[in-house]
């Protein structure tokens, strides 16, 4: 299931659309997961235990750990999970953060 603040609950048509528009694309779902069932495409794994932290790192430290620029916080971000109950505490994190 995915999340953004726009639309809580997204298709995957929508993601697909709002890919093309360079949305930060956020797997919250632990490294095993993605190991099991395959990484989504142009998507950087955050496992929402990290979430927190990795969204008040300094942005270098951002692109040494996850290998992509830090989001600003105006940034579009989409999170995603395997049945939507992580994704949407991601978002409820991203935003007690000030992400918009």
């Amino acid at each position: 299931s995915l999340c953004a603040a726009a639309a809580p609950n997204l298709s995957y048509r929508e993601l697909k659309d709002l890919k093309k528009a360079n949305v930060l694309h956020i797997d919250v779902r632990e490294r095993w997961e993605i190991d099991r069932f395959g990484k989504i495409p142009d998507s950087i794994n955050i496992p929402l235990g990290e979430l927190m932290e990795a969204l008040q790192m300094d942005p270098t430290e951002f692109k040494e750990q996850y290998n992509q620029k830090m989001p600003s916080k105006s940034d579009p971000v989409v999170f995603s999970c395997l049945a939507g109950t992580r994704s949407k505490q991601a978002l409820g994190f991203a935003a007690s953060l000030g992400f918009s």
